[in-house]
């Protein structure tokens, strides 16, 4: 069986509110399972897609010191 995860992705939150995608994310991390990972992973993807070089820069290093 052939999915497509960034297309599932995308087709549910289409139309969602910002509450709805909030929500959905809250939830996929709440949960703490691995299946979930990839759907965040999407997510991830298109804000990384759709910003600056400048906030680029401030997520790396948001992340950078998580880690």
């Amino acid at each position: 069986m052939d999915i497509n995860i960034r297309n599932n992705v995308l087709s549910n939150l289409k139309g969602a509110s910002a509450k709805e995608v909030y929500d959905t994310i809250q939830d996929a991390i709440t949960l703490g399972e691995e299946k979930v990972l990839p759907g965040l992973g999407v997510l991830f993807e298109l804000l990384w897609q759709t910003t600056d070089a400048s906030y680029k820069d401030t997520l790396v290093s948001t992340i950078t010191k998580a880690l």
